[in-house]
């Protein structure tokens, strides 16, 4: 059968350096920091005291006071992109095939912020505890996607995608697989996650995995940088609409890009560390280009996984020089988790609306806080640093790695005909 081509045509954001995705990609641009010190708990016990919050984030902005009995903060993220993406891409409701428009989102953790409160709110109490009728609404991960397609009446495919820090690559993943083989026309996708939570900064630090720069938290996340020393939370969510682009052309619809290409493979490695060489991750890479049909040497810019952590840099880095070679110093090559932190599930969706709106710039942002690259890595690559850059950007790669050795790579390309 002949595979339908996919096509990107509406995107939202909801970060800490951004609330829309003009606020978001302009702030990316200028180099902005979204970390601060947490004011959601108090943090006196953690090694870790600062992550990437929203700002000016008000749910009673958005929701009624009854919706917000059932929806967990990662679900509210999700409809909030997902109102502005469908808005984006001007999707007309009334004159929609409900039936052939699904919904695959992706989030790593899910509802854990509303079981911690509620766990916390029954320990507290001494006679009759109970817990809300609307408890496991809030915490199932599958809420998400749920309460999307009931928003807006979509019937086709929907569930949740969980791998990690590679969640909502997959589940963009699978909403191309659903619309290249005709499942659908049309799918929301994108990725999710609220957990900024004492449960997750403390097992975090329990793993060193979390940056301990307290004095100066706007400076922690460092990908690259020699005196990184561990990843810094982020919350938020992305949507993307995803159509085929026979049923995008038709309805006159803008087209940002084309999804050409996902690759996927498993680190065998360790359960929480990436193999040392980058092999695994060069296997995603190299499945994408393949599905695809793109050379290395076609490859404009790469956003890296790149969550400032000592291993994880290196090796993806390294799965890099050993696939593209030569052509290595002629792409660019940035993290934007120096900016937002580390959105964990929601990672690659936001990642790639950064991505989408660099094809159609051809501009890309920087990576901040980059004052001294390791000296492991290949000084004659642009990791841009510090400020954004002109550079045509036709073909991108988006890398995301999650805990539990999920690698999926991630291939876009500007859209002709």
């Amino acid at each position: 059968m002949t595979l339908k081509r996919v096509v990107v045509t509406g995107i939202g954001a909801l970060t800490p350096i951004g609330n829309n995705v003009a606020e978001y990609w302009n702030s990316l641009l200028k180099g902005k920091s979204g970390a601060g010190h947490i004011t959601y708990f108090n943090t006196e016990k953690f090694r870790t005291r600062f992550a990437c919050q929203l700002k000016d984030y008000n749910p009673e902005d958005h929701f009624a006071p009854k919706e917000l009995t059932k929806l967990d903060r990662c679900a509210q993220y999700a409809l909030i992109t997902t109102a502005e993406a469908l808005g984006d891409a001007k999707v007309d409701l009334d004159r929609l095939d409900k039936s052939r428009v699904g919904v695959v989102y992706g989030t790593g953790i899910g509802g854990l912020t509303s079981s911690e409160e509620a766990v916390q709110q029954f320990m507290s109490q001494d006679r009759d505890p109970r817990f809300s009728p609307y408890h496991l609404l809030r915490v199932l991960a599958n809420t998400v996607s749920g309460s999307i397609a009931l928003k807006y009446g979509f019937t086709g495919p929907n569930y949740i995608t969980t791998s990690a820090c590679a969640s909502s690559a997959n589940a963009i993943g699978d909403a191309c697989y659903a619309i290249a083989l005709g499942k659908s026309d049309m799918v929301v996708t994108g990725g999710t996650e609220s957990a900024i939570i004492e449960l997750a900064v403390g097992g975090f630090n329990a793993m060193r995995a979390l940056s301990t720069r307290n004095d100066d938290p706007e400076h922690a996340s460092r990908p690259f940088d020699k005196d990184r020393d561990g990843f810094v939370m982020g919350e938020g969510a992305a949507t993307l609409v995803l159509e085929s682009m026979d049923h995008a052309l038709a309805r006159g619809a803008r087209i940002y890009a084309e999804v050409v290409g996902v690759g996927m493979s498993a680190d065998i490695y360790h359960i929480a560390a990436p193999d040392p060489s980058g092999k695994a991750a060069m296997i995603s890479m190299k499945g994408a280009l393949r599905s695809a049909g793109i050379r290395p040497e076609d490859v404009d810019y790469i956003n890296t996984h790149g969550t400032s952590t000592p291993l994880g840099d290196l090796s993806e880095c390294r799965a890099i020089e050993n696939l593209f070679g030569d052509h290595a110093p002629k792409m660019a090559i940035n993290s934007t988790k120096s900016m937002i932190g580390h959105l964990l599930g929601a990672g690659p969706a936001v990642e790639s609306v950064a991505i989408l709106c660099s094809m159609r710039d051809d501009l890309v942002h920087p990576t901040i806080n980059l004052d001294h690259l390791d000296p492991q890595l290949p000084s004659n690559w642009n990791f841009v640093p510090k400020e954004a850059i002109s550079h045509t950007v036709n073909t991108a790669m988006s890398n995301s790695f999650g805990f539990g050795g999920h690698n999926v790579t991630l291939l876009y390309t500007k859209f002709k005909e």
